[in-house]
Protein backbone atom coordinates (compact mmCIF):
# COMPACT_ATOMS: atom_id res chain seq x y z
CA UNK A 1 0.00 0.00 0.00
CA UNK A 2 1.39 3.35 -1.06
CA UNK A 3 0.05 6.64 -2.49
CA UNK A 4 1.77 5.75 -5.78
CA UNK A 5 -0.51 2.74 -6.17
CA UNK A 6 -3.63 4.77 -5.31
CA UNK A 7 -2.60 7.33 -7.93
CA UNK A 8 -3.05 4.56 -10.50
CA UNK A 9 -6.41 3.26 -9.23
CA UNK A 10 -8.07 6.44 -7.91
CA UNK A 11 -6.10 9.41 -9.25
CA UNK A 12 -8.76 12.04 -8.56
CA UNK A 13 -9.53 11.03 -4.98
CA UNK A 14 -8.46 13.60 -2.34
CA UNK A 15 -5.34 12.45 -0.52
CA UNK A 16 -5.17 15.70 1.48
CA UNK A 17 -7.60 18.47 2.35
CA UNK A 18 -6.53 21.59 4.23
CA UNK A 19 -9.29 21.92 6.84
CA UNK A 20 -9.47 25.72 7.01
CA UNK A 21 -9.31 26.50 3.27
CA UNK A 22 -10.61 23.38 1.55
CA UNK A 23 -7.49 23.20 -0.63
CA UNK A 24 -7.29 19.66 -1.98
CA UNK A 25 -4.42 17.52 -3.24
CA UNK A 26 -5.42 14.42 -5.20
CA UNK A 27 -3.54 11.14 -5.19
CA UNK A 28 -2.35 11.82 -8.73
CA UNK A 29 -1.01 15.21 -7.64
CA UNK A 30 0.59 13.81 -4.47
CA UNK A 31 2.32 11.09 -6.49
CA UNK A 32 3.61 13.46 -9.16
CA UNK A 33 4.84 16.02 -6.64
CA UNK A 34 6.55 13.44 -4.40
CA UNK A 35 8.28 12.06 -7.52
CA UNK A 36 9.60 15.54 -8.30
CA UNK A 37 10.84 15.81 -4.70
CA UNK A 38 12.64 12.46 -4.98
CA UNK A 39 14.19 13.54 -8.28
CA UNK A 40 15.36 16.75 -6.63
CA UNK A 41 17.01 14.84 -3.80
CA UNK A 42 18.94 12.72 -6.24
CA UNK A 43 19.89 15.79 -8.28
CA UNK A 44 21.29 17.36 -5.10
CA UNK A 45 23.37 14.27 -4.37
CA UNK A 46 21.27 12.72 -1.59
CA UNK A 47 21.36 8.91 -1.68
CA UNK A 48 19.94 6.10 0.42
CA UNK A 49 20.78 6.57 4.08
CA UNK A 50 21.32 10.33 3.84
CA UNK A 51 19.29 12.83 5.88
CA UNK A 52 17.03 15.73 4.89
CA UNK A 53 15.44 18.17 7.37
CA UNK A 54 12.02 19.86 7.24
CA UNK A 55 11.34 23.05 9.18
CA UNK A 56 7.69 23.47 8.19
CA UNK A 57 4.27 24.28 9.55
CA UNK A 58 1.28 22.25 8.34
CA UNK A 59 1.90 23.46 4.79
CA UNK A 60 0.05 21.70 1.93
CA UNK A 61 3.44 20.57 0.58
CA UNK A 62 4.59 18.98 3.84
CA UNK A 63 3.36 15.51 2.91
CA UNK A 64 4.70 15.54 -0.66
CA UNK A 65 8.14 16.16 0.84
CA UNK A 66 7.60 13.42 3.43
CA UNK A 67 6.62 10.94 0.70
CA UNK A 68 9.47 12.17 -1.50
CA UNK A 69 11.95 11.23 1.22
CA UNK A 70 10.12 7.99 1.96
CA UNK A 71 10.47 6.81 -1.63
CA UNK A 72 14.13 7.96 -1.80
CA UNK A 73 15.51 5.85 1.04
CA UNK A 74 16.24 8.92 3.18
CA UNK A 75 15.95 9.74 6.86
CA UNK A 76 13.73 12.79 7.17
CA UNK A 77 13.94 14.99 10.26
CA UNK A 78 10.84 17.09 11.00
CA UNK A 79 11.70 20.06 13.22
CA UNK A 80 9.26 21.90 15.48
CA UNK A 81 8.39 25.40 14.30
CA UNK A 82 8.31 26.52 17.93
CA UNK A 83 12.07 26.19 18.31
CA UNK A 84 14.54 29.04 18.29
CA UNK A 85 17.31 29.37 15.72
CA UNK A 86 20.01 27.91 18.07
CA UNK A 87 17.74 24.92 18.81
CA UNK A 88 17.17 24.33 15.09
CA UNK A 89 20.89 24.69 14.44
CA UNK A 90 21.58 22.02 17.06
CA UNK A 91 19.22 19.52 15.40
CA UNK A 92 20.58 20.25 11.92
CA UNK A 93 24.13 19.66 13.12
CA UNK A 94 23.30 16.62 15.24
CA UNK A 95 21.25 14.92 12.51
CA UNK A 96 23.80 15.48 9.76
CA UNK A 97 21.11 16.79 7.41
CA UNK A 98 22.37 17.71 3.93
CA UNK A 99 19.38 19.82 2.90
CA UNK A 100 16.88 21.97 4.80
CA UNK A 101 13.37 22.56 3.46
CA UNK A 102 11.59 25.49 5.09
CA UNK A 103 8.94 28.05 4.19
CA UNK A 104 8.76 31.79 3.71
CA UNK A 105 6.57 32.39 6.79
CA UNK A 106 9.38 31.03 9.00
CA UNK A 107 11.95 33.25 7.37
CA UNK A 108 12.88 35.19 10.50
CA UNK A 109 14.10 32.08 12.29
CA UNK A 110 15.51 30.51 9.15
CA UNK A 111 17.53 33.63 8.39
CA UNK A 112 18.98 33.55 11.91
CA UNK A 113 20.37 30.04 11.47
CA UNK A 114 24.14 29.73 11.66
CA UNK A 115 24.15 26.45 9.78
CA UNK A 116 25.54 26.66 6.27
CA UNK A 117 23.28 23.84 5.10
CA UNK A 118 21.70 24.18 1.64
CA UNK A 119 18.10 25.42 1.83
CA UNK A 120 14.94 25.17 -0.21
CA UNK A 121 12.12 27.62 0.61
CA UNK A 122 8.45 26.84 0.00
CA UNK A 123 6.50 29.82 -1.29
CA UNK A 124 9.91 30.98 -2.51
CA UNK A 125 12.37 29.23 -4.79
CA UNK A 126 11.10 25.68 -4.26
CA UNK A 127 8.24 25.81 -6.76
CA UNK A 128 10.44 26.71 -9.72
CA UNK A 129 13.11 24.22 -8.71
CA UNK A 130 10.61 21.38 -8.40
CA UNK A 131 8.85 22.28 -11.65
CA UNK A 132 12.11 21.59 -13.47
CA UNK A 133 12.23 18.02 -12.11
CA UNK A 134 10.63 15.00 -13.83
CA UNK A 135 7.41 13.75 -12.26
CA UNK A 136 8.39 10.12 -12.83
CA UNK A 137 9.83 7.76 -10.18
CA UNK A 138 13.58 7.72 -9.55
CA UNK A 139 15.27 4.56 -10.82
CA UNK A 140 16.47 3.42 -7.41
CA UNK A 141 13.37 3.81 -5.24
CA UNK A 142 13.68 2.39 -1.73
CA UNK A 143 11.91 3.00 1.55
CA UNK A 144 13.09 5.75 3.85
CA UNK A 145 11.81 6.64 7.30
CA UNK A 146 11.48 9.52 9.71
CA UNK A 147 14.07 10.38 12.34
CA UNK A 148 12.22 12.54 14.82
CA UNK A 149 13.63 14.49 17.72
CA UNK A 150 12.09 14.58 21.16
CA UNK A 151 10.23 17.78 21.93
CA UNK A 152 12.69 18.80 24.58
CA UNK A 153 10.11 18.72 27.37
CA UNK A 154 12.58 17.05 29.74
CA UNK A 155 15.93 18.12 28.30
CA UNK A 156 17.86 18.65 25.09
CA UNK A 157 16.17 17.01 22.09
CA UNK A 158 17.43 13.59 21.02
CA UNK A 159 16.91 12.02 17.64
CA UNK A 160 15.12 8.67 17.64
CA UNK A 161 16.74 6.60 14.91
CA UNK A 162 15.74 3.20 13.60
CA UNK A 163 17.20 1.20 10.75
CA UNK A 164 15.87 1.88 7.28
CA UNK A 165 12.98 -0.46 6.40
CA UNK A 166 13.84 -4.01 5.39
CA UNK A 167 12.51 -5.09 2.95
CA UNK A 168 13.23 -1.79 1.19
CA UNK A 169 10.18 -1.73 -1.09
CA UNK A 170 8.29 1.55 -0.68
CA UNK A 171 4.92 -0.20 -0.39
CA UNK A 172 5.98 -2.86 2.11
CA UNK A 173 3.59 -3.19 5.09
CA UNK A 174 4.60 -2.18 8.60
CA UNK A 175 3.35 -2.70 12.16
CA UNK A 176 1.49 0.63 12.31
CA UNK A 177 -0.63 -0.26 9.28
CA UNK A 178 -1.70 -3.51 10.87
CA UNK A 179 -2.51 -1.78 14.15
CA UNK A 180 -4.43 0.99 12.36
CA UNK A 181 -6.63 -1.55 10.62
CA UNK A 182 -7.04 -3.86 13.61
CA UNK A 183 -7.60 -1.27 16.34
CA UNK A 184 -9.47 1.49 14.54
CA UNK A 185 -10.75 0.05 11.25
CA UNK A 186 -8.69 2.45 9.12
CA UNK A 187 -9.14 1.75 5.43
CA UNK A 188 -9.75 3.33 2.02
CA UNK A 189 -13.02 4.94 3.18
CA UNK A 190 -11.40 6.66 6.16
CA UNK A 191 -11.58 10.45 6.41
CA UNK A 192 -9.03 11.32 9.06
CA UNK A 193 -8.73 14.63 10.90
CA UNK A 194 -5.21 15.62 11.93
CA UNK A 195 -5.47 18.64 14.29
CA UNK A 196 -1.81 18.66 15.36
CA UNK A 197 1.52 19.60 13.75
CA UNK A 198 2.90 17.10 11.27
CA UNK A 199 6.41 17.56 12.60
CA UNK A 200 5.56 15.24 15.48
CA UNK A 201 5.49 11.48 15.42
CA UNK A 202 1.84 10.58 15.90
CA UNK A 203 0.31 13.20 13.55
CA UNK A 204 2.86 12.45 10.84
CA UNK A 205 2.77 8.66 11.07
CA UNK A 206 -1.00 8.30 11.36
CA UNK A 207 -1.60 10.73 8.49
CA UNK A 208 0.82 8.84 6.26
CA UNK A 209 -0.78 5.55 7.34
CA UNK A 210 -4.21 6.81 6.21
CA UNK A 211 -2.73 7.77 2.84
CA UNK A 212 -1.15 4.32 2.54
CA UNK A 213 -4.66 2.89 2.81
CA UNK A 214 -5.99 5.32 0.21
CA UNK A 215 -8.09 7.33 2.66
CA UNK A 216 -8.36 11.11 2.91
CA UNK A 217 -6.39 13.15 5.44
CA UNK A 218 -7.94 16.44 6.59
CA UNK A 219 -5.09 18.46 8.07
CA UNK A 220 -5.62 21.55 10.22
CA UNK A 221 -3.15 24.40 9.83
CA UNK A 222 -3.62 25.23 13.52
CA UNK A 223 -5.85 23.71 16.16
CA UNK A 224 -8.82 25.74 17.33
CA UNK A 225 -11.53 23.87 19.22
CA UNK A 226 -14.57 24.97 17.24
CA UNK A 227 -12.67 24.83 13.94
CA UNK A 228 -12.00 21.17 14.67
CA UNK A 229 -15.70 20.51 15.25
CA UNK A 230 -16.55 22.39 12.06
CA UNK A 231 -14.05 20.29 10.10
CA UNK A 232 -15.61 17.05 11.36
CA UNK A 233 -18.99 18.33 10.21
CA UNK A 234 -17.89 19.81 6.86
CA UNK A 235 -15.76 16.90 5.65
CA UNK A 236 -17.74 14.08 7.32
CA UNK A 237 -14.70 12.94 9.23
CA UNK A 238 -14.76 9.28 10.33
CA UNK A 239 -11.53 9.10 12.37
CA UNK A 240 -9.63 11.70 14.39
CA UNK A 241 -6.73 11.85 16.78
CA UNK A 242 -6.44 14.27 19.68
CA UNK A 243 -4.45 14.92 22.84
CA UNK A 244 -6.03 15.59 26.25
CA UNK A 245 -5.56 19.37 26.01
CA UNK A 246 -7.63 19.33 22.82
CA UNK A 247 -10.42 17.63 24.76
CA UNK A 248 -10.19 20.18 27.57
CA UNK A 249 -10.41 23.10 25.14
CA UNK A 250 -13.37 21.62 23.27
CA UNK A 251 -15.21 20.85 26.51
CA UNK A 252 -14.81 24.46 27.64
CA UNK A 253 -16.53 25.79 24.51
CA UNK A 254 -19.95 27.37 25.15
CA UNK A 255 -22.75 24.86 24.87
CA UNK A 256 -24.13 26.62 21.78
CA UNK A 257 -20.79 26.23 19.98
CA UNK A 258 -20.58 22.57 20.89
CA UNK A 259 -24.11 21.91 19.66
CA UNK A 260 -23.99 23.70 16.31
CA UNK A 261 -21.93 21.05 14.52
CA UNK A 262 -23.05 17.62 13.31
CA UNK A 263 -20.51 15.08 14.53
CA UNK A 264 -22.48 11.97 13.58
CA UNK A 265 -19.95 10.85 10.95
CA UNK A 266 -17.26 10.34 13.59
CA UNK A 267 -16.74 6.62 14.26
CA UNK A 268 -13.43 6.63 16.11
CA UNK A 269 -11.57 9.28 18.09
CA UNK A 270 -8.30 8.17 19.58
CA UNK A 271 -5.87 10.02 21.80
CA UNK A 272 -2.35 9.70 23.12
CA UNK A 273 0.70 11.88 24.01
CA UNK A 274 -0.29 12.13 27.68
CA UNK A 275 -2.71 10.29 29.97
CA UNK A 276 -6.13 11.89 29.97
CA UNK A 277 -7.69 12.93 33.29
CA UNK A 278 -10.56 10.55 34.02
CA UNK A 279 -13.24 13.29 34.40
CA UNK A 280 -12.17 14.86 31.09
CA UNK A 281 -12.38 11.61 29.19
CA UNK A 282 -15.68 10.70 30.85
CA UNK A 283 -17.09 14.08 29.80
CA UNK A 284 -15.98 13.42 26.21
CA UNK A 285 -17.66 10.01 26.32
CA UNK A 286 -20.84 11.64 27.59
CA UNK A 287 -20.70 14.09 24.68
CA UNK A 288 -19.49 11.94 21.76
CA UNK A 289 -20.55 8.52 22.96
CA UNK A 290 -18.38 5.41 23.41
CA UNK A 291 -16.13 6.03 20.41
CA UNK A 292 -13.02 7.27 22.23
CA UNK A 293 -9.97 5.04 22.18
CA UNK A 294 -6.56 5.54 23.76
CA UNK A 295 -3.08 4.22 23.19
CA UNK A 296 0.29 4.61 24.85
CA UNK A 297 3.48 4.55 22.81
CA UNK A 298 6.54 6.64 22.06
CA UNK A 299 8.39 7.87 19.00
CA UNK A 300 10.83 5.04 19.70
CA UNK A 301 8.27 2.47 18.53
CA UNK A 302 9.43 -0.04 21.13
CA UNK A 303 5.94 -1.04 22.26
CA UNK A 304 2.33 0.01 22.47
CA UNK A 305 -0.73 -0.45 24.67
CA UNK A 306 -4.29 0.32 23.64
CA UNK A 307 -7.73 0.43 25.21
CA UNK A 308 -11.17 0.72 23.66
CA UNK A 309 -14.06 2.69 25.16
CA UNK A 310 -15.85 -0.21 26.84
CA UNK A 311 -12.72 -1.56 28.53
CA UNK A 312 -11.81 1.96 29.65
CA UNK A 313 -15.27 2.54 31.11
CA UNK A 314 -14.81 -0.65 33.12
CA UNK A 315 -11.30 0.44 34.20
CA UNK A 316 -11.18 4.26 34.23
CA UNK A 317 -7.66 5.63 33.93
CA UNK A 318 -6.02 2.69 32.17
CA UNK A 319 -4.03 3.18 28.95
CA UNK A 320 -4.76 -0.41 27.97
CA UNK A 321 -3.03 -3.71 27.43
CA UNK A 322 -0.07 -4.43 25.20
CA UNK A 323 -0.79 -4.73 21.48
CA UNK A 324 2.86 -4.46 20.45
CA UNK A 325 5.56 -5.86 22.73
CA UNK A 326 5.15 -7.16 26.30
CA UNK A 327 4.80 -4.77 29.27
CA UNK A 328 6.85 -5.20 32.45
CA UNK A 329 7.06 -3.03 35.58
CA UNK A 330 10.48 -2.92 37.20
CA UNK A 331 11.96 -1.44 40.35
CA UNK A 332 15.03 0.78 40.35
CA UNK A 333 17.21 -2.26 41.09
CA UNK A 334 15.86 -4.09 38.02
CA UNK A 335 13.48 -6.45 39.86
CA UNK A 336 10.22 -7.12 38.05
CA UNK A 337 7.34 -6.02 40.25
CA UNK A 338 4.02 -7.78 40.81
CA UNK A 339 0.58 -6.41 39.94
CA UNK A 340 -0.36 -3.02 41.44
CA UNK A 341 3.18 -2.09 42.44
CA UNK A 342 4.54 1.09 40.85
CA UNK A 343 7.80 1.19 38.91
CA UNK A 344 9.37 1.96 35.56
CA UNK A 345 7.43 0.77 32.50
CA UNK A 346 9.46 -1.49 30.18
CA UNK A 347 8.59 -3.13 26.88
CA UNK A 348 9.97 -6.50 25.91
CA UNK A 349 10.25 -7.04 22.18
CA UNK A 350 11.93 -5.47 19.24
CA UNK A 351 14.09 -2.58 20.48
CA UNK A 352 16.03 -1.57 17.40
CA UNK A 353 15.87 2.16 18.08
CA UNK A 354 18.80 4.25 19.23
CA UNK A 355 19.20 7.83 20.34
CA UNK A 356 21.26 9.40 17.60
CA UNK A 357 24.80 10.31 18.70
CA UNK A 358 23.99 9.42 22.31
CA UNK A 359 25.06 5.87 23.12
CA UNK A 360 24.83 6.57 26.86
CA UNK A 361 21.15 7.51 26.64
CA UNK A 362 20.53 4.50 24.41
CA UNK A 363 22.14 2.23 26.99
CA UNK A 364 20.16 3.85 29.83
CA UNK A 365 16.92 2.99 28.05
CA UNK A 366 17.64 -0.77 28.33
CA UNK A 367 17.82 -3.07 31.32
CA UNK A 368 19.83 -6.26 31.76
CA UNK A 369 17.13 -8.30 30.02
CA UNK A 370 17.25 -6.05 26.96
CA UNK A 371 13.84 -4.52 27.64
CA UNK A 372 13.48 -0.80 26.86
CA UNK A 373 11.80 2.06 28.72
CA UNK A 374 10.65 5.57 27.80
CA UNK A 375 11.13 6.73 31.38
CA UNK A 376 7.46 6.51 32.35
CA UNK A 377 6.24 5.26 35.72
CA UNK A 378 3.16 3.09 36.17
CA UNK A 379 1.63 -0.18 37.32
CA UNK A 380 -0.26 -3.17 35.93
CA UNK A 381 -3.45 -4.69 37.24
CA UNK A 382 -4.00 -8.44 37.43
CA UNK A 383 -5.31 -8.57 33.86
CA UNK A 384 -2.36 -6.73 32.37
CA UNK A 385 -3.96 -3.30 32.01
CA UNK A 386 -1.40 -0.50 32.37
CA UNK A 387 -1.95 2.63 34.46
CA UNK A 388 0.58 5.46 34.08
CA UNK A 389 1.59 7.50 37.09
CA UNK A 390 4.01 10.05 35.64
CA UNK A 391 7.43 10.43 34.10
CA UNK A 392 10.31 9.49 36.36
CA UNK A 393 12.03 12.82 35.70
CA UNK A 394 8.94 14.78 36.83
CA UNK A 395 8.71 13.14 40.24
CA UNK A 396 8.80 15.50 43.23
CA UNK A 397 10.60 14.34 46.38
CA UNK A 398 9.33 16.31 49.36
CA UNK A 399 10.46 15.30 52.81
CA UNK A 400 11.50 11.94 51.42
CA UNK A 401 8.04 11.28 49.95
CA UNK A 402 7.69 10.60 46.21
CA UNK A 403 4.93 12.73 44.68
CA UNK A 404 3.80 12.36 41.07
CA UNK A 405 2.50 15.66 39.62
CA UNK A 406 0.17 14.07 37.10
CA UNK A 407 -2.37 13.11 39.75
CA UNK A 408 -2.52 16.70 40.99
CA UNK A 409 -2.67 18.16 37.48
CA UNK A 410 -5.48 15.80 36.51
CA UNK A 411 -7.52 17.07 39.45
CA UNK A 412 -6.83 20.79 39.07
CA UNK A 413 -7.65 20.93 35.34
CA UNK A 414 -11.22 19.89 36.18
CA UNK A 415 -11.80 23.07 38.20
CA UNK A 416 -13.94 25.47 36.15
CA UNK A 417 -11.56 28.39 36.73
CA UNK A 418 -8.50 26.49 35.46
CA UNK A 419 -7.67 26.50 31.73
CA UNK A 420 -4.35 24.69 32.11
CA UNK A 421 -1.97 23.70 34.88
CA UNK A 422 1.48 22.30 35.53
CA UNK A 423 2.68 21.00 38.88
CA UNK A 424 6.40 21.06 39.64
CA UNK A 425 8.76 20.72 42.54
CA UNK A 426 10.46 23.93 43.70
CA UNK A 427 13.41 24.20 46.12
CA UNK A 428 12.57 24.17 49.82
CA UNK A 429 15.10 24.53 52.63
CA UNK A 430 13.46 22.03 54.96
CA UNK A 431 11.61 19.60 52.69
CA UNK A 432 14.02 19.60 49.75
CA UNK A 433 11.17 20.34 47.35
CA UNK A 434 7.70 21.76 47.74
CA UNK A 435 4.74 21.22 45.44
CA UNK A 436 3.96 24.26 43.28
CA UNK A 437 0.99 24.55 40.90
CA UNK A 438 1.49 26.90 37.95
CA UNK A 439 -2.01 27.77 36.77
CA UNK A 440 -3.33 29.36 33.60
CA UNK A 441 -6.74 30.67 34.67
CA UNK A 442 -9.72 30.76 32.33
CA UNK A 443 -10.06 34.47 33.10
CA UNK A 444 -6.87 36.35 33.84
CA UNK A 445 -8.68 38.73 36.18
CA UNK A 446 -9.44 35.82 38.54
CA UNK A 447 -5.75 35.22 39.27
CA UNK A 448 -4.78 36.02 42.83
CA UNK A 449 -4.98 35.01 46.46
CA UNK A 450 -8.72 34.28 46.43
CA UNK A 451 -8.42 31.77 43.57
CA UNK A 452 -5.34 30.23 45.20
CA UNK A 453 -7.31 29.67 48.40
CA UNK A 454 -10.21 28.21 46.44
CA UNK A 455 -7.91 25.80 44.59
CA UNK A 456 -6.21 24.78 47.82
CA UNK A 457 -9.56 23.87 49.34
CA UNK A 458 -10.52 22.07 46.12
CA UNK A 459 -7.37 19.93 46.26
CA UNK A 460 -7.78 19.08 49.94
CA UNK A 461 -11.12 17.47 49.16
CA UNK A 462 -9.38 14.76 47.14
CA UNK A 463 -5.67 14.81 47.94
CA UNK A 464 -3.55 14.26 51.01
CA UNK A 465 -1.86 17.24 52.58
CA UNK A 466 1.56 16.27 51.21
CA UNK A 467 0.20 16.32 47.64
CA UNK A 468 -1.73 19.57 47.96
CA UNK A 469 0.26 22.42 46.38
CA UNK A 470 1.88 24.70 48.90
CA UNK A 471 1.97 27.52 46.38
CA UNK A 472 -0.07 28.64 43.39
CA UNK A 473 1.52 30.82 40.72
CA UNK A 474 -0.57 32.24 37.90
CA UNK A 475 0.58 32.74 34.31
CA UNK A 476 -1.05 34.03 31.16
CA UNK A 477 -0.17 30.87 29.21
CA UNK A 478 1.75 27.68 29.89
CA UNK A 479 4.55 26.71 27.50
CA UNK A 480 2.84 23.89 25.67
CA UNK A 481 3.79 22.49 22.33
CA UNK A 482 1.09 22.41 19.67
CA UNK A 483 0.90 18.63 20.15
CA UNK A 484 -0.28 19.24 23.69
CA UNK A 485 2.98 18.27 25.38
CA UNK A 486 4.05 20.54 28.19
CA UNK A 487 7.55 22.00 28.31
CA UNK A 488 7.77 21.24 32.00
CA UNK A 489 11.54 21.61 31.94
CA UNK A 490 11.12 25.32 31.18
CA UNK A 491 8.70 25.76 34.07
CA UNK A 492 10.91 23.97 36.59
CA UNK A 493 13.96 25.89 35.46
CA UNK A 494 12.22 29.09 36.58
CA UNK A 495 12.40 27.80 40.14
CA UNK A 496 15.68 25.91 40.04
CA UNK A 497 17.73 27.95 37.59
CA UNK A 498 21.19 26.50 37.15
CA UNK A 499 20.48 24.12 40.02
CA UNK A 500 17.78 22.31 38.08
CA UNK A 501 18.01 18.58 38.55
CA UNK A 502 16.37 17.93 35.21
CA UNK A 503 18.33 15.69 32.86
Amino acid sequence: MHPARHAETQPDKPALIVAETGETVSYAELNARSNRVAQLFRARGLGRGDTVAYFLENHPSFLEFAWGAQRSGLFFVCISCKLTAPEVDYILADSGAKLLVTQASLGAVAQALDSGIERLVLDGDAEAVLAAMPDTPITDESAGTDMLYSSGTTGRPKGVKVALPDPPQIDAPNALLMLARHLYGVGPDTVYLCPAPLYHAAPLRWTMAVQRFGGTAVVMEHFEPETALAAIDRYRVTHAQFVPTHFVRMLKLPEAARARHDLSSLKVAFHAAAPCPVPVKQAMMDWWGPIIHEYYAGSEGNGMTAVGPQDWLARPGTVGRAVHGIVHICAEDGRELPARETGLVYFEGQTNFEYHNDPAKTAESRNAAGWSTLGDVGWLDEEGYLYLTDRKSFMIISGGVNIYPQEIENLLVTHPAVADVAVVGAPHDEMGEQVVAVVQPVTEAEAGDALAAELTAFCRQSLSGIKTPRRFDFVEELPRHATGKLYKRLIRDRYWGKESRIV
